[in-house]
């Protein structure tokens, strides 16, 4: 029997044993999901084939990028083609092609900038490319609290955000996507909310009555919806509390719910349940593919526990219509 998450107009039916990669194919913790305008889904992630390209259908494609990066975070297929691979692990930003060859590196390669420096890298999260194709976003991440801004060929423009919990001010800024007027959506991760700035990082609104928000995408449309992903409690005392997470809010630009998906009981490895959802994507169809880092989360939810055989690394969401 089909397992459905979510209600009314946003129903989604999980689709069990997806993707079907090769036995010899092996897959890490999926830290970003992509899709590319072919609806080819790309799943970054930390085992040792780093990015995992498969079709909607689940089929394996290819797989690349070994001794190229040391450990996922981001990954955003641009509007050029071009697929914007963020390594926390050795700092850096790459631009490949979509068979990964590598075009241009932002950042050098396991050299971080110090710890809250405010100059780039430390631990970048997340890179957007603009809607015309004239800038680069970055966030930065775990050891800054910083939105860079470049030229589509590298060059440094201009920066904002330090850290702190007001406008403008981040907590681990954890993620970024652009609409078509040019505004920046950034999942300010710990301070539970995501701040909307235009492309100069001046403040508009921000999005609340969310919790740890690490996965964010925005719909093509002009007045985008907004899918969030939603890592869930951290605490002991909390990580089982129920209508926390982890779990996917989907709402308007401005913050309104229109519907979310989670797990009874909230946490686990059960179809219809998320372990974490630390990215997530939607194809052309509408389906939602939800990136999770498992081996990290598992000890936190499960501790003593061991890890599942079948651990879900990438879930997918088949929009019921």
């Amino acid at each position: 029997m089909s397992v459905i998450m979510g209600t009314g107009e946003y129903r989604y039916r999980v689709e069990e044993h997806w993707p079907r990669i090769p036995a010899d194919i092996e897959i890490g913790d999926v830290s970003a999901v992509t899709v590319d305008k072919n609806d080819r889904v790309y799943l970054f992630n930390r085992g040792p084939n780093p990015m995992i390209v498969v079709d909607t259908a689940g089929n394996f494609i290819e797989t690349w990028g070994q001794d190229v990066f040391k450990s996922a975070h981001g990954v955003y297929v641009g509007e050029d083609g071009y697929v914007y691979c963020t390594d926390w692990g050795d700092h850096t930003v790459r631009r490949c092609t979509p068979g990964g060859k590598v075009l241009m590196t932002l950042g050098t390669p396991d050299q971080p900038a110090p710890y809250m420096s405010g100059k780039p890298f430390n631990r970048p999260t997340h890179t957007v490319l603009s809607r015309d194709l004239k800038y680069l976003y970055v966030t930065d991440g775990y050891g800054n609290a910083k939105v860079y801004k470049y030229t589509y060929d590298g060059e440094l423009v201009s920066s904002w955000g330090e850290s702190g919990t007001g406008e403008g001010e981040f907590n681990l800024p954890h993620a970024i996507c652009c609409d078509k007027q040019g505004r920046l959506y950034v999942a300010d991760r710990e301070n539970h909310r995501v701040q909307v700035f235009d492309g100069d990082g001046k403040f508009l609104w921000q999005i609340n009555n969310i919790h740890r928000p690490g996965g964010l995408f925005l719909s093509e449309d002009d007045d985008p919806i907004c899918y969030i992903g939603e890592l869930g409690p951290f605490y002991a005392f909390n990580r089982h509390a129920p209508n926390i997470g982890p779990r996917v809010s989907i709402m308007t630009k401005e913050g309104k719910l229109l519907g979310r998906l989670i797990g009874d009981p909230p946490a686990g490895n059960d179809p219809g349940q998320f372990l974490s959802t630390h990215s997530l994507s939607l194809d052309s169809h509408g389906d939602i593919y939800v990136g999770q880092v498992g081996n990290n989360s598992w000890p936190m939810l499960f501790p003593g526990e061991p890890l599942p055989k079948d651990l879900c690394h990438i879930r997918k969401l088949v929009r019921v219509r």
